[in-house]
């Protein structure tokens, strides 16, 4: 799994609002959901709960981090993506699920 500069600074804005919001102790636990969504797309687009959305963009997926009993307010956008020894998947953002995802989006690079 390949985070984009993006989806590295989605997670760390995340957890610094939510340190100011509610807490470092609530940040820790949110964290580990966030993790733990990340760590489901281990199996690839077929995780459960993801979601084909070419509604937003063809190839595009999203998985919410509300999952196996964990609440979450955010959405893991993914695709997969192409390296020498086979697929991956690049993780593109991680936003709120209240936000317009497709305007978050970022740019689309079709060699990778």
């Amino acid at each position: 799994m390949r985070l984009t500069a993006s989806a590295e600074g989605d997670f760390e804005d995340i957890l610094l609002w939510t340190i100011d919001q509610f807490g470092d102790v609530q940040a820790h636990v949110y964290a580990e959901t966030i993790v733990a969504a990340l760590n489901a797309l281990a199996t690839g687009p077929t995780a459960s709960g993801a979601r084909k959305r070419d509604d937003i963009l063809k190839g595009i997926f999203t998985l919410h981090v509300a999952r196996t009993g964990r609440k979450g307010r955010h959405v893991v956008m993914f695709r997969v993506g192409r390296e020498s020894d086979g697929d991956v998947i690049d993780v593109l953002r991680l936003l709120h699920d209240a936000m317009d995802l497709p305007r978050h989006l970022p740019p689309i690079d079709e060699s990778t």
